[in-house]
């Protein structure tokens, strides 16, 4: 029986309200604690609030490896967590696309408009054959099957072939959001990294960086 494949670096996606449901905070909170003990570097949005912050605290906490990048315009609304490494950058177009390229699998957790808008766009990319990154939904007690309805309608009335229904996954527990998604790499290849060439030269990087082995 072969290992399952090794999953380095997950960008979760998620909505940015300290009003929200204490249990999407809590289930947020317990993604970041399990990417922790399994080794999984997180990236998110940089902020320190909503289900993004609880995520990012609780892997941080749990000695996790996190990445933030923040528009620099988005630093006051959405608190940028200054305790682990980010990146500042200049738009949301390229806070999307570097949380892209650092990622190799997604998870998009209970969100508002903007967390919306990320994973279309995410999976608009695959549409086109720009990626075949493994892409799963936590979706508590049918959150996100607007979404799926819509995207089933699309299908049905032949303006979105078949097969495109397999570039996601959802789930209803978080623990079942890491093996869905080795079990969707295991199948799927990833074959593209990138979108566009990498330029860090523009990027501000802030907070505490990973220290080298042995120092």
């Amino acid at each position: 029986m072969s290992e399952p494949p090794r999953i380095g670096s997950i960008c979760v996606y998620a909505g940015s309200s300290d009003a929200a449901d204490p249990a999407l905070l809590a289930a947020a909170g317990a993604l970041g604690a399990i990417l922790a003990r399994d080794d999984v570097r997180l990236v998110y949005g940089g902020g320190g609030i909503g289900l993004m912050g609880a995520c990012a605290r609780a892997a941080h906490a749990a000695g996790g490896r996190v990445l933030g990048v923040m528009p620099e315009f988005l630093r006051q609304r959405e608190i940028l967590f200054e305790e682990v490494e980010t990146i500042v950058v200049r738009s949301m177009h390229e806070r999307k696309m570097l949380m892209f390229e650092e990622s190799e699998a997604f998870v998009a957790l209970p969100g508002g408009i903007g967390t919306l808008e990320e994973v279309v766009e995410l999976l608009s990319w695959r549409r086109l054959g720009l990626h075949a990154k493994p892409t799963v939904f936590y979706n508590p007690e049918g959150f996100w099957d607007p979404l799926f309805g819509f995207l089933d309608q699309t299908i049905a009335l032949n303006l979105t072939p078949p097969a495109f229904a397999s570039a996601w996954r959802a789930v209803d527990t978080i623990e079942a959001i890491l093996p869905t998604i080795r079990a969707m790499a295991d199948a799927t290849p990833e074959t593209v990294s990138r979108l566009m060439p990498k330029d860090l030269s523009q990027r501000e990087r802030e907070g505490p960086a990973p220290k080298a082995a042995g120092g």
